[in-house]
């Protein structure tokens, strides 16, 4: 059930239905920012002339539920005046259609399988616990003929173990960048932004970031006026659709002190422990998990050059 289902019968679809969505829209931007009326325009795409863009959400166990939902309320919310069909059509696609267990402990079963699901034109991935070869090999078949192929948060790791980053440009989840740009040195970690695009693939920032990555994907395709109408009705007030550099904050690098100790891959503050330290050059770094740990002792000088 969509919202446009949810309201029917009740006195909130006789008041949407009497507003003329021109007027609605002249309304909402009385107290838009000026931003949405100054930045720039999206690069548009071509939505079919009838029917509705195909939008597959790749799932494994563990997947973060606002990495996806968050889009996924977005596409679903989408409303085109005239158009006989929604402006989108959402699916999830995994290794199988057996249950699977999100974060937090969502339970999903999958539409489809990797093997059985249609064709999409644009490919969400959320952040999750690990990829597969089988998972890959969809992404990239995907992305041949996908107008937008989009992670959110560290869904980016998945997107860059295809191959299909090398040599672009693409962020993740701040907490992310010294560990993806040491991993992946090949793909140019942009810092402090809620999104990234490169060709038809797309990176967004952290968690609700992907919100905003998927309102610039609805202004590709159906305009600037049907993106700001959907998160009008979403009550979403971020700006970040419209200009993405509103994360610099996250682009500034915590400084690591004795009295607050900060773990040197992920700049988490952590409590100083013998077990999850290690020794370089004469400085001792603590880390938040072993994992970190592991990472930091096999390529120190890589994270402390990093800078961030």
């Amino acid at each position: 059930m969509n919202r446009r289902e949810l309201l029917k019968g009740t006195s909130a679809i006789g008041l949407l239905g009497a507003i003329p969505f021109r007027h609605g829209l002249e309304s909402m931007a009385v107290t838009a920012s000026v931003s949405y009326q100054s930045a720039p325009p999206a690069k548009p795409l071509n939505p079919p002339a009838t029917g509705s863009v195909p939008v597959a959400v790749v799932l494994s166990e563990g997947a973060v539920i606002i990495d996806f939902c968050g889009p996924w309320e977005v596409f679903e919310s989408a409303y085109v005046p005239r158009r006989m069909d929604s402006p989108f059509k959402l699916y999830t696609v995994a290794a199988d259609v057996n249950l699977i267990q999100a974060s937090g402990g969502m339970k999903i079963v999958p539409d489809f399988s990797f093997k059985s699901a249609p064709a999409p034109k644009i490919v969400v991935i959320p952040a999750q616990r690990a990829s597969s070869s089988v998972m890959l090999d969809w992404i990239r078949a995907s992305a041949k003929s996908a107008d937008v192929v989009m992670s959110v948060c560290t869904g980016a790791y998945i997107l860059a173990e295809t191959g299909l980053l090398s040599g672009k440009s693409a962020t993740t989840h701040h907490g992310a960048y010294k560990e993806f740009a040491v991993q992946f040195p090949d793909i140019h970690c942009v810092r402090g932004v809620r999104f990234v695009e490169d060709g038809n693939l797309a990176t967004a920032g952290g968690l609700s970031s992907g919100i905003d990555l998927a309102l610039h994907v609805v202004e590709r395709y159906f305009g600037r006026d049907i993106a700001a109408w959907t998160a009008f009705q979403m009550e979403y007030q971020g700006q970040g659709w419209l200009n993405p550099s509103v994360n610099t904050e996250y682009a500034k690098a915590p400084v690591s002190s004795a009295a607050h100790p900060l773990c040197p891959v992920c700049n988490m503050e952590v409590v100083p422990d013998a077990k999850l330290s290690s020794v370089y050059e004469g400085k001792t770094y603590y880390f938040c998990m072993p994992e970190h740990k592991a990472l930091f002792d096999a390529k120190p000088k890589a994270f402390l050059e990093d800078g961030a």
